[in-house]
């Protein structure tokens, strides 16, 4: 005979596995959808038959739910203050100042320069995150070597699911000119530009690095200059191709941004 509290204690087993099994549920969920894009899709041009590849450079940069929350976030001190971890930073840089964004990584230092009157919130959440190390110690998780010709870096989980758990707005997206036919507009070489989910006003942390012009649609924020040292750090590190000789991945050699600060200049 089960007596009251034997039946009480499988009640709670049960509903304890129940929880669990939704929480798993919800986490594989959220993973298929904001997992980074790797497929590629060719483009056939019309004229000349010519064919592009084109990749999204996405990454999980929204905010979780609540049953998440805590296998999820992301490895960073918390904001202070008024502010909650899923708030975006208030606003405290000079929006008419040029700030530089410094990267020293174990295969060279990268100097990006940010222009806040064109990007405001953009550099004022890097410098917010740069300020409390949310970067030191990242790897940039992906290069890409075929169609577009990025480093993509700012996840402090390393695989591109992880995020600051707040979306910043997308800025100044007329920059690099109208888009042609194909939709597209060329990032130069040199350019930094965020990532985002593939819907607008989905930008967290992650960022690429062009470093070969590359065409892309204009709904990537382009908000830094790599300088002319970094862009070669860049260059090497693409050289070296992905890891297992695909042309979307992992980069063979490995690049950890050991610490990065933002300061004005």
């Amino acid at each position: 005979m089960v007596t009251s509290d034997q039946r009480r204690r499988q009640l709670a087993r049960e509903k304890y596995a129940r929880q669990q099994q939704r929480r798993e549920e919800n986490r594989l969920k959220t993973k298929r959808r904001n997992t980074v894009v790797a497929a590629a899709l060719a483009v056939v041009l019309a004229a000349g038959g010519a064919v592009y590849a084109s990749v999204a450079l996405t990454g999980d940069d929204s905010p979780k739910d609540s049953d998440n929350a805590a296998s999820d976030a992301p490895t960073t001190p918390a904001p202070t203050g008024s502010e909650s971890a899923n708030a975006e930073p208030k606003m405290a840089v000079d929006p008419k100042a040029t700030y530089t964004m410094a990267l020293k990584t174990n295969e060279g230092d990268v100097t990006i320069t940010m222009d806040a009157a064109k990007t405001p919130r953009t550099v004022n959440s890097f410098k917010s995150l740069a300020d409390k190390k949310y970067f030191d110690g990242t790897k940039c998780h992906r290069l890409t070597t075929d169609g577009i010709f990025v480093l993509q870096c700012g996840d402090p989980k390393g695989d591109g699911t992880g995020g600051p758990g707040y979306n910043i707005p997308d800025e100044n997206l007329g920059a690099l000119g109208k888009a042609g036919a194909d939709g597209r507009v060329t990032f130069p070489a040199g350019t930094v530009a965020m990532a985002n989910t593939g819907k607008p006003g989905t930008g967290g942390s992650q960022y690429f690095l062009v470093y070969k012009d590359t065409k892309l649609p204009p709904t990537y924020t382009p908000f830094g200059k790599i300088d002319a040292a970094g862009l070669k750090v860049v260059e090497k590190v693409a050289a070296a191709g992905v890891t297992g000789g695909a042309t979307d991945g992992a980069p063979k050699k490995a690049v950890t941004i050991e610490k990065a600060t933002v300061a004005k200049k």
